[in-house]
C-alpha cells in the first residue's frame, strides 16, 4: 500500500459488517483501524437481535407457568422487569467486551469516535484526521420517525429495550418483524398492546397464508391488531400517559396509553458521514449503492449491512464483510449470495421461512405445487391450548423443486436453518419425501406433505 496512507483498511462502524471484515483483513496481514461512535457490537447486540432474543424469551414464561400445571407442577411466579432489564444489560456488556477483544486481538486499532469523511481517502474521528487505501461503510440502519404531532412523546426499539418501568398500554405502529416481535414481549410480560398498521395485513412481504396464520394467532393471545390504522396525532396528558388518535378505515378514534412504539421501519444510517463529499452514490432513502462485489461508485469505498438497503440480516451482513475483506486482501473477488436466504421472525408464535412466497413463486414460475398444513402442537394437547403450527412447502410443478418452505409455530426459527439448506441445494419433493421423519415433532410435517394444490403461474402465460 501507499507509504501515506495511516491505514490499509479503514472501517466505520463496529457492529456485525464492520467488525468481521476488519478482523478478516486484519488475518490477511492488512493494517485495519475500526471508527465506532457509540459501542462495539453494532445494532445486533447492542439494541437490535440479542437483546431483542432475551426479551422474547422472557415473555414465553408467562405461558409455560399457566400451561406447567397441566403437566402436574404447581408454582407461583412474580414478573421484574428491572430484574429482566439489569441481566439483559449485564449480558450486553458481556458481549461488547467480547467485540473489543476480537478487534484487539486480530490486530485491528479502535478509534472510539464519529467518523466522517473529508475526501475518498481521508476520515476525521474526533481532533484527528487518518488516511487510508481502502474504506468501508458499515454503519447500519437507525429507526425511521415519520412527521406526526406528538411524535417526540414516541419510543422506538431502541428506547424499549431501555425503559426503567414495564408499560401497562403500549400502543405500537407498525407491522413488520420489530412490531409484531414487540406486540408478543409486551403482551407476554403483561401489557396490554395494541398494534396499528396502515396495511392490509402485517409482515408485508411474507407468505400471505404466513401473514394470515400469524395475525389471527397473535389475536387470540389478546393483541388488538388495528388494520389500514394510521396515527393522527399523540398528546402527553398531565398524568404522563399519551392520547392518540387515529384512523381506521374511515373511523376516527382515540386511544389512551402509558407508550407509542413507533416500528416504522429502519433507513441506512448515513446522514453526517460526509458521503455526499466523497462522491458516493445513495439511493432515495441515504443507503449506499453497491455492485455485486459490494464496492460504491467511488472505486476504492466499499459497503455491508443494513447501510446498503439489501438485506437487513446479521449473518447476511457478516457474510457481505468477510466477502469484502477477501476481496481487498485475500486475492480472492468473493460475490455475497442474496438468494434463498432463511428469515426468522421471533414474534409469538414465529415465524420461519426460505425460499418463495406463493406469490413470488406464482410470478415467477409456469405452475406451483403447494402444500399446507396446519396442526396443534403436541406440546399444547394437556393443557388445551388452542395455538396452531402452520407448514407450508412450495414446488415448481415442473421440476418438482422445492423453492420455498414456511412455518410459524414454536422452534420455526430453529426448524428452518435446516430447511434452509435443502432449499439452498435445490432439493426436490422426492427428495424431501424419502427423508424419513423424526418423530413426533412439528419438523416432521415437512417431509410427510401429501395433499397438495397446484396453481398455474404468470410464466406459463
Amino acid at each position: 500500500m501507499a507509504s501515506d496512507h495511516d491505514f490499509d483498511f479503514f472501517v466505520i462502524g463496529a457492529g456485525s459488517a464492520g467488525v468481521r471484515a476488519a478482523r478478516v483483513a486484519a488475518g490477511l496481514g492488512a493494517r485495519v483501524a475500526v471508527a465506532e461512535s457509540y459501542r462495539p457490537g453494532g445494532t445486533c447486540v447492542i439494541r437490535g437481535c440479542v437483546p431483542k432474543k432475551l426479551l422474547v424469551y422472557a415473555a414465553h414464561y408467562g405461558e409455560d407457568f399457566e400451561d406447567a400445571s397441566s403437566y402436574g407442577w404447581t408454582s407461583s411466579a412474580k414478573f421484574s422487569w428491572s430484574t429482566l432489564i439489569n441481566n439483559k444489560n449485564r449480558e450486553i456488556a458481556r458481549l461488547e467486551d467480547i467485540y473489543r477483544t476480537l478487534l484487539k486481538t486480530a490486530g485491528a486499532t479502535l478509534l472510539e469516535g464519529r467518523a466522517r469523511l473529508l475526501d475518498a481517502e481521508t476520515v476525521e474521528v474526533g481532533n484527528r484526521r487518518y488516511r487510508s487505501e481502502k474504506l468501508l461503510v458499515a454503519t447500519g440502519g437507525w429507526p425511521k420517525l415519520p412527521d406526526v404531532p406528538g411524535i417526540e412523546h414516541c419510543i422506538t426499539s431502541n428506547e424499549a429495550l431501555e425503559l426503567p418501568e414495564k408499560p401497562g398500554r403500549v400502543l405500537i405502529v407498525g407491522g413488520g418483524y420489530i412490531a409484531v416481535e414487540f406486540a408478543g414481549i409486551f403482551n407476554g410480560l403483561g401489557s396490554e398492546v395494541v398494534v396499528a398498521y396502515r396495511g392490509e395485513q402485517v409482515l408485508r412481504g411474507f407468505d400471505d397464508d404466513v401473514r394470515q396464520h400469524l395475525h389471527d394467532e397473535i389475536v387470540q393471545k389478546g393483541i388488538e391488531v388495528r388494520l389500514h390504522s394510521q396515527v393522527r396525532r399523540i398528546e402527553k396528558l398531565d398524568d404522563g400517559s399519551l392520547e392518540v388518535a387515529l384512523t381506521t378505515g374511515d373511523t376516527k378514534q382515540s386511544l389512551q396509553v402509558d407508550a407509542v412504539l413507533y416500528a416504522t421501519g429502519r433507513w441506512p444510517n448515513t446522514g453526517g458521514l460526509g458521503l455526499e463529499k466523497a462522491g458516493v452514490a445513495m439511493d432515495e432513502q441515504g443507503g449506499v449503492v453497491v455492485d455485486e462485489f459490494s464496492c460504491s461508485s467511488v472505486a476504492n469505498i466499499y459497503a455491508a449491512g443494513d447501510v446498503t438497503n439489501r438485506i437487513a440480516l446479521t449473518p447476511v451482513a457478516i457474510r457481505e464483510g468477510s466477502a469484502i475483506a477477501m476481496t481487498l486482501f485475500g486475492n480472492q473477488p468473493t460475490p455475497v449470495d442474496h438468494e434463498a436466504v432463511a428469515h426468522a421472525v421471533f414474534s409469538q408464535p414465529p415465524v420461519g421461512t426460505v425460499g418463495m412466497t406463493e406469490a413470488d413463486a406464482l410470478h415467477k414460475l409456469s405452475s406451483v405445487d403447494v402444500y399446507t398444513t396446519s396442526f396443534r402442537p403436541m406440546k399444547y394437547t394437556l393443557c388445551g391450548r388452542n395455538e396452531r403450527t402452520l407448514i407450508k412447502l412450495l414446488v415448481d410443478s415442473e421440476t418438482q423443486r422445492v423453492v420455498g418452505a414456511h412455518m410459524v409455530g414454536p422452534d420455526a426459527p430453529e426448524i428452518i436453518q435446516g430447511l434452509a439448506i435443502a432449499v439452498k441445494a435445490g432439493l426436490t419433493k422426492q427428495q424431501f419425501d424419502q427423508t424419513v421423519a423424526v418423530h413426533p415433532t412439528s419438523a416432521e410435517e415437512f417431509v410427510t406433505l401429501r395433499d397438495k394444490r397446484t396453481v398455474q403461474g404468470q410464466a406459463g402465460n
